[in-house]
C-alpha cells in the first residue's frame, strides 16, 4: 500500500484561496482498485493559479508553458498514472500586447470550473494614442494618423472626462475584426489577416466606471494628439481596444490603444499574481 497525501488546492501568494482539501488515501498499486484514480493528480488533483502575463505572451503559450512544468514534475514524481500530460487552461484571453492578470486552471477539475471566472467583472489600465488610428485598434497594426482630424483641436482634460462619462452603463459594442471571436466556426483574426471583413453581431457590454487616470497633451498645436490612461471596470465580452477606438471617435481626434493592463478578475488582483517563470511548483504535488 502506498499511503498519500493529496493537495488539490493550496493557498499561496499567487493561488486562488477558495478551497483548501487534504486528504490522506490508501492507494494500492492494482490499477483495477477504486482508490487508485485518487492517486492520479492529473485527473483528479486540481488548482488555480494567478498569472501575471508577460508582455508578448499569447494567453495559450502561458497554459501551454505551464502544463509543460506540470506534467514533467508530475512524471518525475513516480506517481501512478503521472505519464499523463496535465490538463491546463485559462479564464479569458488576453491580446498578446497586453500584460496582466491571467486565471489558470490546472488539472482536469480546475479546467471544468474555469468558467465560473470568465463571467466575473473585470478592471483594466489601458493607455490611448490620440490623433491616430490602427487597423487592429491595438499598436500591433498599421498606425494611421486620422487625416479627417487633422485640424481638430486637441481636446482638454475636461472634455476628455466629459466623453469617458458617456461610455458609463449598458450598451452594444460590436467585436473587432482582429479578434480570436468565432463566427460561422472561423477565428475573425484569420478572416481579418487575409483582407476579409463580415459583418458582425454586437454584443450587449457594461461599463460600470471609467476613471482618467492621466493625460497628456501633443507637443504639436492643432495635431489633435495626445496621451490618455484610463481604468475602466467593466463586464466580460468587453473589448478595450474597441472601447479605445470609440472614445476616440467621440472625441473627434481618432484613437487606438498603445498599451494594456488587466488588473482584476472579480476578486482576484494582479498583485497577487507571479510571472509564468516565477512559478513554483514542488508545493503542488503530491508528496
Amino acid at each position: 500500500m502506498i499511503k498519500l497525501q493529496i493537495y488539490c488546492t493550496i493557498p499561496s501568494d499567487n493561488l486562488i484561496p477558495n478551497k483548501f482539501i487534504k486528504r490522506t488515501q490508501e492507494s494500492p498499486k492494482d490499477p483495477s482498485s477504486p482508490t487508485f484514480a485518487h492517486a492520479r493528480w492529473s485527473r483528479s488533483g486540481f488548482m488555480f493559479k494567478l498569472i501575471d502575463k508577460p508582455k508578448n505572451w499569447t494567453s495559450h503559450d502561458v497554459v501551454a508553458y505551464i502544463r509543460n512544468i506540470a506534467s514533467k514534475q508530475l512524471k518525475e514524481s513516480g506517481l501512478p498514472g503521472a505519464t499523463r500530460r496535465v490538463k491546463t487552461g485559462h479564464a479569458g484571453t488576453l491580446d498578446p500586447f497586453a500584460t496582466g492578470l491571467l486565471i489558470v486552471g490546472i488539472g482536469r477539475d480546475a479546467t471544468k470550473k474555469l468558467d465560473e471566472f470568465k463571467a466575473l467583472p473585470k478592471t483594466y489600465i489601458a493607455t490611448l494614442k490620440l490623433g491616430a488610428t490602427s487597423d487592429t485598434q491595438d499598436s500591433t497594426g498599421v498606425i494611421t494618423k486620422t487625416q479627417k482630424h487633422k485640424n481638430t483641436k486637441t481636446p482638454t482634460e475636461n472634455e476628455v472626462i466629459d466623453i469617458l462619462q458617456n461610455f458609463i452603463g449598458k450598451q452594444e459594442q460590436v467585436p473587432p475584426m482582429y479578434s480570436a471571436k468565432k463566427i460561422g466556426g472561423k477565428k475573425l483574426y484569420d478572416l481579418a489577416r487575409k483582407g476579409i471583413e463580415i459583418e458582425r453581431e454586437p454584443n450587449e457590454i457594461e461599463i460600470y466606471d471609467i476613471k482618467l487616470l492621466d493625460y497628456a497633451l501633443s507637443p504639436l498645436e492643432g495635431e489633435g494628439g495626445g496621451e490618455v490612461k484610463i481604468e475602466v471596470d467593466c463586464s466580460t465580452g468587453t473589448y478595450i481596444r474597441t472601447l479605445a477606438h470609440d472614445i476616440g471617435e467621440k472625441l473627434g481626434t481618432g484613437a487606438y490603444c498603445d498599451e494594456l493592463r488587466r488588473t482584476r478578475i472579480g476578486k482576484h488582483r494582479v498583485e497577487q499574481a507571479v510571472s509564468p517563470e516565477d512559478l513554483d511548483f514542488h508545493d503542488t504535488l503530491p508528496t
